[in-house]
């Protein structure tokens, strides 16, 4: 029958026509090398999600989207927030030809980097920004001598960085940003290469790692062109090295925030082109540096070292182009000069924690740009006022307030600026269906999301409308350029996180259609990720960190329509072949069907979710891995009692190894569990969205055969309740406790300033905390997390939930969340870590017990009787003490005197500086180094850890559940 047809066809098609096609068709056939479609073959193979057209023999003739070829040969591989999975395997080491390798943003992305890529010769960009790569940087890396651009920050890449990547004398950016990595910075030493080779390198990102040992001398040298250098958020320690002061190209040098000391070299001032400059967080000595000539700075921040007493240097008046001067705590003295507030781009004077004294005169004559002047704790005891000025002035804890003073001033403290969000462009924003969002031009389309880092901002004033408009300019610009089908983009929620990092968020809306598809995203994302985007002035340099897309368009009908007649034509031609290659099509269709449905399952694993049932609508997931039931089975060998790690209301929680080696807890959902149903997807939901090294990582999740499975990191150690308590066998001392109040700390402040939209956690105590096994602290269980209502509100509105003892008052009075709540559970949560006593034992309420034993006139407050004895015997006294501060501020009555959770952050950050720690370093014990005596706990997930009880509290519940809790 398929040859009487075959006949047919051939009878009708004109010879002329037959021949030419038939010729096109040959040279398709043939376009790709054979080793490039082998190679991506491979990966094709090795990676889940990949696009839909990546199907047939032939990438670069059938145009496979984020492929880009010259000839034959591929020379590109673009594709940044492809909603990738899997490893990089030693098969991309066939394409000889490539170029460029860009896989940002693809967080399913893991293992290591293979030590074949050192054999893609002709590599010029490297860039796998915001991916899940682990493992050393292979040294083969040193290998690719045209390589331009090295980005692998953001990742979790451990180990050393290579020598190797001296022999790059081609490189232009070096950012390794982001990391685990740690040892000291390599340096050339006889045949062996280092970093101070690269002399036409301009960018040293570094930061955010744990790299250690002193700062080499030989690092730098007067030959460089260097503009960059940020080494923040490391171990780093010794003296600041005299050589820096030869790079005079330099721009933005960030030092801050590791252990550097000794006095700051004389000839810094020689950097006449540094724009910023951050030496906060060490422990420098000696005298204040003399910036005299700087002319170019902007930003200065020196905060928080141990500089020699000094009276106020002449150059806080000189250098004319500052915006921001920020020297807290370092020992200046003496009133401060009028001509001070005078540099027309002034915006920000922070000097807390001096010895500044006298009057404080702003003049008349004072910045149109100055917003704040905090000079709190210090010795100023006058203050000449002026009619109509809009500086934010704080003078609290200056004799000028402590003798009585009620001004403004006196009252309240810093309040944020950062409210920018893009206007519409004179239209009228549109109510939109479903994930759609209303653009600046008032379209609704599904925008391409994404989060814009600048490391080295030259501003503090983040409410400047016209500063970020031009930003937006310069984006749409450089898209234009592009030729990228962008129609708008909108920037919201500036925020400074806690390494003075300006964070944005980022919508870029399609054009032309409501959604983007491949091409659309791999030129977006690669624009972004390569750096294409410069920046306006002031912005310094950036990171892009893009989320996954969900909402690609599949292959057009028509481009399918096309390749079948192809194949029918040529089958026809082949005459008798057409019969083999109609069954091959055949039976390659079914396999593409099969494949296709699978795929479809993947990307709607909750086709059968009941949308009417109490667990509410279908979830709205962030490119989180959705595991089927057969795979979780076998990682937990059909979950056995084995691998069973712990119980609790909602299910059991099991350990397993995935495929890839990864260990991980899996949450398994008691069958019909209606309350598990709501859980499950609350978590999924809100754990999708956040990515921080103090919020328990969510894995992925299971949706199928009627299971409930959340996956999660596997945190070896269990709740800190555990170890507060006794059951772990781990002992926790002062300076562990202070390190661990600091982690959840840092999570919980994730959540509420950087996490879009913000969270409220809602349930913080000390079963929600998990240690690692360096006992770092995890946040943990979401599963009655809120996401923050209007901004403007401040507040939601809903049913009071919590656990019994770390609930807020305000918030069980009004029913109205706020973010304050999560404070005051955390308030609860510190006087926990200082008692090892629970909320409430034997009917006594904890913060009741500190608030009427407290007597400051005495040792440790009076309090020994309360402590743990751990901590009653710590030899920093005085840091126990400041905890006892900051948990009694954290648990006041009315949420608006409790700090927020950066403050909280910065005020455990003092204490532990009391005691004599760096809060920066973390610790490099493991769980071993505080061993205890055991008391029989035989796995690390208790059966309180992950599924402690809640309680939903009504008016009249409050009394009766005071000792019995039940799960909401």
């Amino acid at each position: 029958m398929l040859f009487y047809l075959a006949k047919m066809m051939i009878g009708r098609i004109h010879l002329s026509l037959l021949v030419a096609l038939v010729h096109g068709l040959v040279i398709a056939a043939a376009l790709t090398h054979t080793d490039d479609f082998v190679s991506l073959e491979a990966l094709r193979n090795t990676w889940m999600d990949v696009p839909p057209n990546w199907s047939g023999a032939d990438p670069c003739g059938h145009s496979w989207s984020g492929i880009s070829c010259s000839g034959n040969r591929v020379v590109s591989i673009t594709l940044a927030s492809f909603n990738l999975s899997g490893q990089l395997s030693s098969d991309i080491a066939r394409l000889s030809e490539l170029q460029t390798l860009d896989l940002s943003y693809n967080k399913g992305m893991t293992g290591p980097l293979p030590a074949a890529i050192g054999n893609l010769k002709k590599l010029s960009s490297l860039i796998l920004v915001g991916c899940g790569f682990s493992g050393p940087i292979p040294p083969s890396i040193g290998s690719l001598q045209q390589l331009v651009y090295l980005s692998l920050n953001s990742n979790n890449f451990i180990g050393e960085i290579p020598s190797s990547i001296g022999n790059l004398s081609n490189l232009y950016w070096l950012d390794l940003a982001d990391n685990k990595l740690s040892g000291t910075i390599p340096v050339s030493n006889g045949s062996t290469p280092g970093l101070d080779m690269l002399l036409q390198t301009k960018h040293f990102h570094f930061g955010r790692n744990q790299l250690s040992g002193e700062i080499p001398t030989q690092l730098f040298s007067s030959s460089m062109t260097l503009i960059h250098l940020l080494l923040e958020n490391n171990q780093l320690s010794g003296s600041i090295p005299s050589t820096l002061g030869l790079v005079q190209t330099l721009e933005a040098v960030r030092l801050d925030r590791n252990s550097l000391s000794g006095p700051v070299p004389q000839n810094l001032n020689n950097l006449t082109s540094i724009q910023e400059l951050f030496l906060a967080n060490n422990q420098l000595s000696g005298p204040l540096p003399n910036l005299t000539g700087m002319n170019s700075l902007n930003y200065v921040d020196m905060s928080n070292n141990s500089f020699d007493a000094t009276n106020v240097p002449p150059w806080f008046s000189s250098l004319q182009s500052l915006t921001s001067l920020i020297m807290e705590n370092t020992h200046i003295r003496g009133q401060l000069p009028v001509s001070m507030f005078s540099p027309f781009q002034l915006q920000t004077v922070s000097l807390k924690n001096n010895r500044i004294n006298g009057t404080l005169n702003i003049g008349s004559i004072y910045s149109s740009q100055l917003k704040v002047i905090d000079l709190q704790n210090n010795l100023v005891d006058a203050f000449t006022q002026r009619a109509g000025y809009s500086v934010q002035i704080i003078l609290v804890d200056n004799p000028i307030c402590t003798e009585g003073g009620t001004e403004n001033y006196c009252t309240f403290l810093y309040q944020s600026n950062s409210s920018y969000s893009t206007p519409a462009e004179n239209c009228t924003p549109l109510p939109c269906d479903a994930d759609k969002l209303s653009s600046p031009t008032c379209k609704c389309a599904y925008p391409y999301t994404g989060t814009l880092s600048f490391r080295a901002p030259s501003f503090s004033n983040f409410g400047n409308s016209s500063v970020f408009a031009s930003l937006e300019k310069k984006l749409m610009d450089t898209f234009r350029s592009r030729s990228l089908p962008v129609d708008s983009v909108s920037l919201n929620n500036p925020t400074k996180d806690i390494d003075s990092y300006l964070v944005l968020n980022l919508q870029v809306f399609p054009s032309g259609q409501d959604y983007f598809n491949y091409t659309g995203i791999s030129g977006v994302g690669f624009m972004l990720s390569n750096q294409t985007f410069k920046p306006p002035h002031g912005f310094g340099p950036f990171y892009f960190i893009g989320n996954n897309y969900p909402y690609f368009a599949g292959l057009t009908s028509a481009s399918h329509k096309s390749s079948r007649t192809g194949v029918f034509i040529g089958a026809a031609v082949c005459g008798i072949v057409l019969l083999l290659l109609l069954l091959l099509a055949g039976l390659y269709a079914l396999c593409q069907r099969k494949r296709a449905e699978t795929a479809t399952k993947k990307s709607d694993p909750f086709a059968s979710w009941d949308p009417n049932a109490k667990s509410g609508g279908v979830p709205q997931l962030k490119g989180t891995k959705s595991f089927s039931f057969g795979e979780l089975k076998r990682c937990t060998d059909n979950f056995s009692d084995m691998n069973d790690v712990g119980s609790g209301g909602y299910g059991k929680v099991y350990r397993g190894i995935l495929s890839n080696g990864q260990v991980v807890a899996i949450k398994r959902a008691q069958q019909g569990s209606s309350q598990g149903g709501l859980e499950f997807k609350t978590e999924i939901e809100l754990l999708s969205r956040v990515h921080h090294k103090n919020v328990v990582s969510l894995v992925g999740f299971c949706f199928d055969h009627g299971e409930q499975m959340l996956v999660y990191e596997f945190i070896a150690n269990g709740t800190l309740k555990d170890s507060l308590s006794g059951r772990s066998g781990i002992r926790l001392d002062w300076v562990r406790r202070l390190r661990i109040a600091l982690g959840a700390a840092k999570g919980l402040q994730y959540l509420h300033d950087l996490a879009n939209p913000p969270i409220i956690h809602r349930d913080i105590k000390s079963n929600n905390i998990l240690l690692d096994e360096r006992l770092n602290a995890k946040v943990a269980d979401f599963g009655l997390s809120k996401l923050m209502g209007d901004p403007e509100k401040g507040h939601v509105t809903t049913q009071v939930k919590g656990t019994m003892g770390y609930l807020d008052p305000e918030y069980y009075m009004t029913q109205q969340l706020t973010d304050k709540s999560d404070v005051y559970s955390f308030g609860v949560l510190l006087l926990e870590l200082l008692t090892s006593r629970s909320p409430i034992e034997r009917g006594k309420y904890i913060v009741m017990e500190v608030k009427e034993a407290m007597d400051k006139s005495k040792d440790l407050y009076n309090l020994q009787e309360i402590l743990d004895p751990i901590v009653a015997s710590s030899t920093a006294p005085k840091s126990v003490e400041k905890f006892v501060d900051l948990a009694l501020m954290c648990v006041q009555e009315l949420g608006v005197n409790r700090p927020s959770m950066s403050e909280v952050v910065k005020g455990i950050e003092n204490v532990m500086e009391l005691a004599g720690l760096n809060p920066n370093v973390e610790s490099v014990s493991t769980s071993s180094s505080y061993g205890g005596t055991s008391k029989g706990s035989e796995h690390p997930y208790s059966n309180e850890s992950l599924f402690a009880s809640t309680v939903a509290y009504s008016p009249t519940s409050v009394v009766e559940e005071n000792d019995r809790v039940q799960r909401d």
